[in-house]
């Protein structure tokens, strides 16, 4: 089992062993690398406190992570290879530990964010299609829910693809089945004959699961070549803690590749996105061109600094796996509860009972309110048919507490 909870002083040895194992700036001779520690006069690098803040320390020490070490190891740059092996243990236990590959079955880097990890999804599925059936750009569509994150159009945009997004029920969020139907004679007609299916493991506004058993029928009688990203951007580190008979997770073989973002539920900070996907595909995203870099490059940020790799490692060992159940129980239990008080009031909701998010329909929650208490409306440039709250650490007790209290008062009058 490589996920164990390890005590505050086996995490500091850890990320500073791998930081004594770094080449640094100060105290090595690097005349080569277009980088360098962070600005000394913003960034105090002997400050006392840092001997007891890891992940501070390996920031301002600014190591460069580019490339994708689980590929690479050590043929990477050799720069960094200290938190470079901490990346590769990271990529490791959340594709083993989390989502269920066997040992050393999957590739993957610590992204900027979903947004950029669902984008190389498509990016690496299009370089497929491109390479082995000598596909144009226009013959390739990407499936997706209405419900699905917008980096489904950008990356169809940037990629020169064809978007290609479904309707889903308006009160199940499922894909309706109709609509797919419809959606692929249309690609057929237009000529497209290549696809990349997105399944959405929590989508961001309602918390759906999509049922990729129910479309792959639907998919597989088309006749069109396919291949199954999971967007776990929200839902990655929930869903499996709350199913575990996740079934979209790599023990299912028609999963290729799977997103998840560090920087929501699991507290870390922005840009700690992860892009997973089984071996012998991330080659179709190396840029031959980077021979500067040792290893190439087969990312589409490039550069990234590896104090992000290194804060998912830190939480996920600090709180261990009965740990990280615990906490993502707890936020369970005040949804149900908001579900329970939902309910008695006679509001109208949407909610995944293995996730946190509650969607409200509109008209039922003063809309003064919903703006005083941030939730968030599934359309602001029209007219809102819902509203969604996420519970989280920040919102437990008391703060679901007053704003309980307050549609209760506003219901009464």
């Amino acid at each position: 089992m490589k996920w164990k909870k390890q005590t505050r002083e086996e995490i500091k040895t850890r990320v500073f062993s791998a930081l004594d194992e770094n080449r640094n700036y100060d105290s090595d001779y690097i005349l080569g690398i277009p980088g360098s520690y962070l600005d000394t006069e913003q960034f105090y690098r002997d400050a006392d406190f840092l001997k007891d803040a890891p992940y501070l320390k390996t920031f301002i020490n600014n190591p460069n992570h580019i490339g994708c070490h689980t590929l690479t190891e050590d043929k990477g740059e050799d720069l960094f290879r200290g938190t470079q092996k901490m990346e590769i243990e990271l990529i490791d236990l959340v594709s083993e530990e989390i989502m269920n590959a066997g040992p050393k079955e999957i590739d993957g880097y610590v992204a900027p964010g979903g947004t950029e990890a669902n984008i190389q999804a498509l990016w690496i599925y299009r370089n497929y299609y491109k390479k082995e059936f000598k596909a144009k750009n226009a013959e390739i569509g990407v499936i997706f829910s209405t419900d699905s994150h917008y980096s489904f159009y950008k990356g169809c945009n940037l990629l020169s693809i064809n978007p290609l997004p479904v309707e889903v029920d308006f009160e199940t969020r499922q894909i309706d089945p109709q609509n797919l139907k419809a959606t692929l004679e249309k690609a057929k007609e237009a000529c497209i004959k290549y696809l990349v299916i997105n399944v959405n493991m929590s989508t961001t506004m309602f918390g759906s699961v999509d049922d990729l058993e129910a479309i792959l029928p639907i998919i597989k009688q088309s006749g069109l070549p396919y291949k199954v990203h999971a967007d776990g951007a929200f839902g990655g580190f929930i869903y499996p803690f709350t199913n575990p008979d996740n079934p979209l997770d790599f023990r299912n073989p028609e999963i290729t590749s799977i997103t998840l973002d560090a920087h929501k539920m699991l507290m870390a900070p922005y840009g700690t996105g992860m892009f997973l996907i089984r071996k012998d595909w991330m080659h179709y995203a190396a840029t031959e061109e980077a021979q500067y870099v040792q290893g190439l490059d087969y990312t589409i940020c490039g550069s990234r600094n590896g104090a992000q790799a290194v804060s998912i490692w830190m939480i996920l060992t600090t709180h261990g796996p009965k740990g990280w159940r615990k906490n993502i129980q707890s936020l369970m239990d005040e949804a149900d509860r908001l579900c329970r008080e939902f309910y008695d009031l006679g509001i109208p909701y949407f909610r995944n009972p293995h996730m946190n998010i509650i969607t409200t329909k509109a008209g039922f929650i003063p809309e003064d309110l919903c703006y005083k208490y941030r939730l968030v409306s599934d359309d602001y440039t029209g007219k809102a048919k819902w509203w969604k709250i996420v519970v989280m650490p920040h919102t437990k007790g008391e703060v679901i507490d007053r704003f309980l209290e307050e549609v209760k008062t506003r219901l009464k009058k």
